[in-house]
């Protein structure tokens, strides 16, 4: 059973290393694209830029959920190798007059540790979504101005241009609520398992 459980995990690391390679991949190949599109003719050159960092703006939220799940990986690998070290470790007992019931004590221990590593893990996720989403707010920036810049070069309609802002208004409580759930989450976790 060792051995097979051994084996998994080398796989789930080639498996990780692999992704990770076609990752670098990508990104050398993005930098390769970054320049021939600015060799594009100039009435190209725009939307070829624009193709190119929505690619490297979705390469990144891919390295980003590979980090993640190392990350949670790496902590399932922690809490088992522990686990066993716990239950291979020989216990002896102590004397009557000396022995302290204890079992009450551990047990709130064990709940309060399980409740820190969830709100470490809560944190953590928290800090990538968080980073995620300020790269995220500097992309659309860009690329807000980058759309205002064609659109004036094209024409477009007021009308479009008012959708365009009201979606982006859309998105704006779209993401606000998100982080109020994400809170309301947290304070119930917090209240539940504390």
């Amino acid at each position: 059973m060792g051995h097979l459980e051994t084996s998994d995990k080398e796989s789930v690391h080639l498996v990780e290393n692999e992704i990770q390679a076609r990752i670098d991949n990508i990104f050398s190949n993005l930098e390769r694209l970054e320049i021939l599109s600015s060799k594009e003719p100039p009435n190209k050159r725009q939307s070829a830029k624009l193709r190119v960092d929505q690619l490297k703006y979705d390469v990144q939220h891919l390295q980003t959920a590979l980090r993640n799940f190392q990350q949670r990986r790496y902590l399932r690998e922690q809490q088992e190798r522990q686990r066993e070290e716990l239950l291979a470790r020989t216990f002896t007992t102590n004397d009557s007059a000396t022995s302290i019931p204890i079992d009450e004590t551990l047990q709130f221990n064990e709940s309060l540790q399980s409740a820190h590593r969830g709100m470490d893990e809560l944190i953590g996720s928290g800090t990538s979504i968080l980073a995620g989403l300020r790269d995220q707010r500097v992309t659309l920036k860009g690329t807000h101005k980058k759309i205002l810049d064609v659109a004036n070069m094209l024409g477009l309609s007021n009308t479009v241009m008012r959708l365009i802002e009201k979606r982006a208004f859309q998105d704006k409580f779209l993401m606000l609520g998100g982080m109020a759930l994400t809170c309301l989450i947290m304070f119930l976790v917090v209240q539940y398992l504390t």
